[in-house]
């Protein structure tokens, strides 16, 4: 039976000139999966969900975690990652970037994220095994002109 997490998290939906969604590819021994999401991870005790979603896009990807906007929208998570299921609901910020697909350097990943990463891509359309499902629809919520 897995265990079950509700650590808090935020991730970060960036976006660069041309309206391509940056997703991480990860690897899930586990389960024996990959997966595509956007950045972000776990709030530290003491740090705001924006503080997080800031920290962790540095982290995860080399770029300025001052790009990420005060914008989010609540998303509901049902996902198993490395034997854990995440049952919860995260905020995910918005970040825009004003060139076409900014280069991205991982540099601080935790050693469970070095073994899981498998790169990135900056894309126009979802992959299959995109977390969360609704991914677009969180995009559209978020770039939309709706609260």
């Amino acid at each position: 039976m897995d265990a079950t997490s509700d650590r808090p998290a935020a991730r970060v939906v960036c976006l660069d000139r041309d309206g391509r969604v940056l997703l991480m590819h990860w690897y899930d021994h586990v389960a024996g999966a990959d997966l595509w999401e956007p950045p972000g991870g776990g709030i530290d005790p003491g740090e705001t969900p924006l503080e997080a979603a800031r920290r962790e896009l540095t982290e995860e990807t080399g770029l300025p975690g001052e790009a990420v906007l005060e914008r989010h929208v609540q998303v509901e998570r049902d996902s198993t990652w490395l034997g854990v299921r995440y049952v919860k609901t995260e905020p995910f910020y918005l970040a825009r970037f004003d060139t076409p697909r900014p280069e991205v350097d991982p540099g601080e990943l935790t050693e469970e994220e070095r073994q899981a990463y498998l790169g990135y891509a900056w894309v126009e359309e979802m992959p299959e095994t995109v977390e969360p499902p609704t991914l677009a629809k969180v995009v559209e919520r978020l770039t939309g002109d709706r609260g």
